[in-house]
């Protein structure tokens, strides 16, 4: 297995000189992907023929070049589910965990109503549809080149799939007062923002960046939530790491909403932004 380590470390070291964060556990990764294994049982394989240096060495130099992990490997775990992904979709990552968190933690009705708005690859739909069960959960987006996972990753599951503009006046009217949680994790990077060359070179733009301050979505999202959510419903949405003042206040603007709070991803950072409906018609 020698010969396998040494691959490993010194993959581990081409992706830190890269400036690759994750710099050991992409090498891992990438080498169980190319044995068809686990990462966790590394440890347990016999000694890999050539055909697996082969591709094990065209993997480090995707991943090298920022290629994202989770394009290369083709999916992407996100809390209690794994999604298909790759170009045309935006990646889950660990700081939407945060929400997905807090909202799994909240008391629902036995067969509540759940939105997830912008859902990208499904991944938030998926998620709290495994955690409640008896849940009617829908997954929107505009986006066909998105929808086109989102689909994939729902099908076989109770998770209806809706193509439409969260931003569109009178979306989901049949829903008005009824739904229980609305989550998203839409939009909301400020435009000419500084990226890693996974996210700016590929994640689609559409699903990164909410106009100049950000808000571009955020808004027309609150007052989506307003509208659709039941009193006592609950609305979470994710917003860039500098903007939790300016997210706060345009979840707060009408009226609409109590307990408005900004709360910190798993690294500490104010990163997303919980409210609860009020009686306010």
């Amino acid at each position: 297995m020698s010969r396998l380590r040494d691959a490993i470390d010194s993959a581990a070291a081409h992706f830190a000189d890269a400036g690759i964060d994750s710099a050991r556990f992409d090498a891992e990764e990438l080498a169980a992907h190319a044995a068809g294994t686990d990462r966790g049982r590394l440890g347990l394989l016999e000694q890999p023929d050539d055909e697996f240096f082969r591709r094990y060495r065209e993997l480090i130099a995707a991943r090298g070049a920022r290629i994202p992990l989770q394009h290369l490997i083709g999916t992407a775990a996100f809390g209690p589910v794994t999604v298909q992904v790759g170009p045309g979709v935006f990646i889950p990552r660990p700081e939407t965990e945060a929400l997905l968190e807090w909202a799994m933690g909240q008391r629902l009705p036995q067969a509540p109503v759940i939105v997830d708005a912008c859902t990208g690859s499904g991944a938030l739909a998926l998620a709290l549809s495994a955690v409640f069960p008896g849940a009617r959960t829908l997954a929107i987006d505009d986006s066909q080149a998105a929808l086109e996972y989102t689909r994939r990753n729902c099908a076989g599951t109770s998770v209806e799939v809706i193509r439409a503009d969260v931003t569109t006046a009178g979306l989901l009217s049949e829903l008005d007062g009824q739904v229980d949680l609305l989550v998203s994790n839409p939009p909301y990077i400020p435009d000419g923002a500084d990226l890693d060359p996974e996210v700016a070179q590929h994640d689609p733009e559409h699903a990164l960046f909410g106009g100049p301050d950000g808000m571009s979505v955020i808004a027309p999202l609150a007052a989506l939530a307003a509208r659709l959510l039941r009193p006592g419903g609950l609305f979470a949405v994710e917003h860039d790491d500098t903007t939790p003042q300016a997210t706060v206040q345009t979840v707060s603007s009408g009226g609409f909403f109590d307990d408005v709070v900004s709360r910190p991803d798993l690294t500490g950072r104010l990163r997303f932004v919980t409210a609860v409906r009020n009686d306010q018609p």
